[in-house]
């Protein structure tokens, strides 16, 4: 006997999306107090509200940390926090700077294949020859940038330093912080470098994150307009810049 399709049993357990045939409703043992269409399954209200809830929930497998490394997702029903701390040089074996994905703020001299998130070496032979002399004032003006920014890591050819993120607006400790790196490349008078935001902030149900407006860029723009130093490929005549002589 059919109650329905699919006929998972001759008692009528079917799901709750299943339409009755006039036959079903003549059929005594279709409608039986205990095992009525209402009595053993959630109505469609019910199914509907609860597909509706698992779709307005964003998870932990989604793709806001993809391309990112050493993440923490906190997720709720509006929006999705990623923080990650594994991206700085320290934790690349290559030793240089990481990229920056497209699910993150920011810019580096390594995304080269990014346009958007690519932005070229500086060199500082418009103020001097001297490496060790450009290190220097790289140091000093980074000290004094912005308020809040700390120099974390110094050598002689890298610099970490933090500074409090600006936008998105309202995080705070360690995650309410960019990160900003440099190296120094004395060979071709160059000083690479990244800035990235720690943390992305994502509203559901967008999937890149709530921009930065530019704000990692300005401050990179800030430093090397206080330093006086141009960037890869700006003609500079009568010095060389990496192995080219302009």
């Amino acid at each position: 006997h059919w109650c329905g399709r699919p006929r998972w049993s001759k008692l009528c357990f079917r799901p709750a999306f299943i339409t009755l045939t006039s036959a079903d409703h003549n059929d005594p043992q279709c409608f039986s107090p205990r095992y009525s269409r209402s009595s053993s399954f959630m109505s469609d209200a019910a199914l509907a509200s609860d597909a509706t809830a698992n779709q307005n929930v964003p998870t932990q497998s989604a793709a806001t940390s993809a391309g990112r490394r050493g993440c923490k997702t906190d997720t709720n029903p509006s929006r999705t926090v990623v923080t990650c701390y594994g991206e700085l040089k320290k934790y690349n074996e290559d030793g240089r700077l990481s990229k920056i994905s497209a699910t993150a703020n920011g810019v580096s001299t390594s995304s080269v294949r990014n346009p958007s998130r690519f932005s070229p070496p500086w060199n500082y032979v418009t103020e001097t020859s001297d490496a060790s002399a450009a290190w220097k004032s790289l140091i000093n003006v980074v000290n004094t940038a912005e308020p809040g920014i700390e120099i974390v890591e110094l050598t002689d050819t890298y610099l970490h330093a933090t500074a409090p993120t600006q936008s998105p607006p309202g995080l705070t400790g360690p995650a309410g912080v960019d990160d900003l790196e440099f190296i120094l490349k004395p060979e071709d008078n160059l000083v690479l470098y990244r800035s990235a935001s720690r943390t992305s902030v994502f509203v559901y149900p967008l999937t890149q994150p709530v921009s930065d407006q530019n704000t990692n860029l300005k401050r990179l723009n800030k430093i090397r307009n206080k330093l006086g130093w141009g960037l890869l490929g700006d003609e500079i005549v009568g010095v060389t810049v990496g192995s080219q002589r302009l």
